[in-house]
């Protein structure tokens, strides 16, 4: 296993009105962020707070290219941004134990907290579709470049880790100054990962650590043959 020190690049927050971080996404323009009874939108590039919807927000937060999605105690809620509608609902798998939310290829990632496992889980009707099982507690998850990460927040030691989606081996690991929460986590995209700072208020962004050749060998596994897809 690669282990290395996080590099924090940013700091943005802590915003009025939102006295805690849980999950992060990035649209590509706004981050967005749960502090429990909204969802948050600030711009990336200035920091400046641009909108927020009001809905019970207490866990993870992913968005597909069109809409967000949403942990809701212990339920999934899909929202249309625009209007902030919830237009679905779906259970979450750990039944209010869960924490992180990525999307990838179709499929939604669920991060469980306490249960130390990540769930691969159709966001029609959240079947669960894959388990992974972890060595420390769960908090955001994010796909980047054939990539899963997950963050981990324990005894006030967190990290942000690249592990296989096959078999759950811890293949590298960031670690985050002691003391320093660890909550929700999205990457760019790029080189930056965005993540939540708990009760800190805040969105940290950390540098990613770049690669010579891309990941070709770990692709996002794909939805069973058989089951639905997503437009």
């Amino acid at each position: 296993m690669k282990r290395s020190a996080a590099k924090i690049l940013r700091e943005y927050g802590p915003f009025p009105g939102a006295d805690h971080v849980h999950g992060v996404t990035f649209d590509g323009q706004h981050v967005w962020f749960a502090s429990g009874d909204k969802l948050n939108a600030f711009d990336a590039k200035s920091g400046t707070m641009v909108r927020s919807i009001d809905v019970i927000a207490d866990g993870g937060t992913a968005f597909d290219g069109r809409h967000l999605f949403q942990i809701s105690g212990d339920r999934i809620i899909k929202i249309d941004p625009t209007t902030g509608r919830v237009l679905a609902t779906i259970p979450a798998p750990g039944s209010g134990g869960d924490s992180g939310l990525a999307w990838a290829e179709g499929t939604l990632w669920v991060g469980q907290h306490r249960g130390r496992r990540l769930y691969q889980i159709d966001p029609d009707t959240g079947a669960i579709l894959r388990t992974i099982e972890s060595n420390r507690v769960v908090t955001g998850v994010t796909w980047v470049d054939g990539e899963l990460w997950h963050g981990t927040w324990e005894s006030d030691e967190s990290d942000i880790r690249r592990i296989d989606p096959q078999t759950g081996e811890v293949l590298e690991r960031l670690d985050m100054p002691s003391g320093i929460a660890m909550t929700g986590l999205e990457s760019d995209g790029s080189g930056r990962f965005f993540c939540g700072g708990g009760g800190s208020g805040k969105v940290r962004v950390v540098r990613r650590p770049r690669r010579r050749v891309a990941a070709a060998m770990l692709k996002r596994p794909k939805r069973p043959a058989g089951s639905k897809g997503k437009s």
